[in-house]
């Protein structure tokens, strides 16, 4: 079986020969490299493309976040796993953002958990510890909410303006989901005012706008839409 190939980067020489035995007891994992700042992990990263880069986050000449972004952009097939004894947001979004793929804490567990890990990122799958974790529920949170109206609008809401855009009355938007048209109305005058819009066509406009609809979806809405209250019933 091939080993996965692996570059250790920490500026504390205890900690990058603490790692490597660690990973010489593992079996299918080798450290091929280790480098005490950013600067040499990135040019080391360049020369032998590790399978894998162990990243401290704080480390002199060249940051754990800038080394990231430059071994990623030189290498990117190289798995990024960020080691660090901080679990800061502004640690972990930066980086996340910068393709990192797992945030692991040196806490007392870290050494029972960085082999599982290694393997994890090498397979292309992402791990992330304390508060990266909850940072990255709340970027996923924040993605759907996006999806679905930018957060302002609710589920039911948002599903209401889709069929809005499409030309719907309210008797058949309630009629599809099952609702009463007052419901609808109600649910109409919620997308309004959040919104801050005051008829249907505006609604549909500033759905289209935001991407949240296609403007072909809105090219049979009739000119009365503009004067059709939120709650009125249609025929």
């Amino acid at each position: 079986m091939e080993k996965i190939k692996v570059l250790i980067a920490d500026d504390h020489l205890l900690a990058r020969e603490g790692l490597c035995q660690i990973l010489e007891g593992a079996g299918d994992i080798e450290c091929i490299a280790t480098a005490k700042n950013g600067e040499e992990a990135v040019q080391l990263a360049k020369e032998i493309s590790p399978d894998v880069a162990i990243i401290d986050v704080a480390m002199p000449l060249m940051n754990g976040i800038e080394a990231t972004k430059k071994i990623k952009a030189a290498c990117p097939e190289t798995a990024v796993l960020i080691v660090s004894a901080y679990d800061y947001e502004h640690y972990v979004l930066a980086c996340i953002e910068l393709g990192a793929s797992g945030y692991l804490l040196k806490d007392k567990m870290f050494a029972s958990r960085l082999v599982n890990a290694i393997h994890t990122v090498h397979m292309g799958e992402s791990i992330f510890d304390g508060k990266a974790h909850q940072v990255i529920r709340e970027l996923t949170a924040k993605k759907q909410r996006h999806e679905t109206g930018s957060g302002v609008l609710s589920r039911r809401e948002f599903e209401v303006l889709q069929l809005l855009i499409q030309g719907k009355t309210n008797k058949e938007i309630a009629s599809e989901l099952c609702l009463s048209t007052q419901t609808v109305g109600s649910h109409l005058s919620n997308i309004f005012r959040k919104l801050g819009v005051q008829s249907r066509m505006e609604a549909v406009l500033y759905a289209i706008n935001k991407g949240w609809g296609r403007l072909d979806d809105a090219s049979h809405i009739q000119e009365q839409s503009r004067l059709n209250g939120p709650s009125e019933e249609e025929d």
